[in-house]
């Protein structure tokens, strides 16, 4: 596919870089020239134009740009019929980015995350999500959203990643190092199944596990994240 990129951030660098081996023809924005130049000299299938050349060159739009920017950076831009556009902005409605693109279809809203660049990441993606799927499965997990209400609970539980991160950075910090080796424990872990049956396998009776999970329980791990979490979706 012919693909572009308006909107050139960390987020769209990494999806450019996960794109790329399998030899679309990308176009991304110089609004960041600094890593477009950078995904440009990387990829002999990736060039750089200004916002109406990704337009013009591609069949298919991604918007890596923030909500509140983009009537500024789409309004004066001429789209096509025929071309498809995909939204990285979860803070802007797919009925608002339409009326920005037309006569362009605006198709689905996508949240890649960084593991992306390298495969193996999941993709929340809510609307008509059959090109995040040609262009991105199976080396990706696509997750298909039902309607905006669920998009906005997946926004607010996936911001479980940052605490979870920053519990695995003071378990290295405590021990000294070990760093890496926690990082692969608790990654494979969670991939190898589902959190029920993994918790009851570490549950056995005055075990580390079990021991430093009840001490954490009882300071108010549970409360504090289902409170944040109600905090996050407005309902607290």
């Amino acid at each position: 596919m012919r693909v572009g990129f308006l909107g050139t951030g960390s987020i769209a660098e990494a999806v450019v870089r996960g794109l790329a081996p399998a030899g679309h023809e990308i176009t991304v924005s110089e609004r960041n020239a600094a890593r477009a130049g950078r995904l440009a000299g990387a990829f002999d299938n990736v060039a750089v134009a200004d916002n109406q050349g990704v337009v013009e060159a591609s069949e298919v739009v991604f918007l890596g740009l923030m909500a509140e920017q983009a009537a500024e950076v789409l309004g004066g831009l001429q789209f096509r019929e025929g071309q498809r556009i995909v939204s990285f902005m979860a803070g802007m409605p797919l009925e608002d980015v339409a009326a920005l693109v037309a006569p362009a279809r605006a198709e689905a809203v996508m949240l890649p995350y960084p593991g992306i660049a390298e495969g193996g990441s999941p993709i929340l993606a809510l609307g008509d999500v059959g090109v995040i799927e040609a262009l991105f499965a199976p080396a990706n997990t696509v997750y298909r959203l039902r309607d905006a209400a669920e998009l906005e609970a997946y926004l607010c539980a996936q911001a479980v990643l940052s605490p979870t991160v920053q519990m695995v950075g003071v378990a290295a910090e405590w021990l000294g190092g070990g760093e890496a080796f926690l990082r692969h424990l608790v990654g494979s872990s969670l991939m190898s199944g589902e959190c029920q049956p993994m918790l009851d396998a570490l549950n056995t009776e005055g075990g580390y596990n079990q021991r430093l999970r009840q001490h954490m329980e009882v300071a108010g791990m549970r409360e504090a994240l289902c409170e944040g979490l109600d905090r996050l979706a407005g309902k607290g």
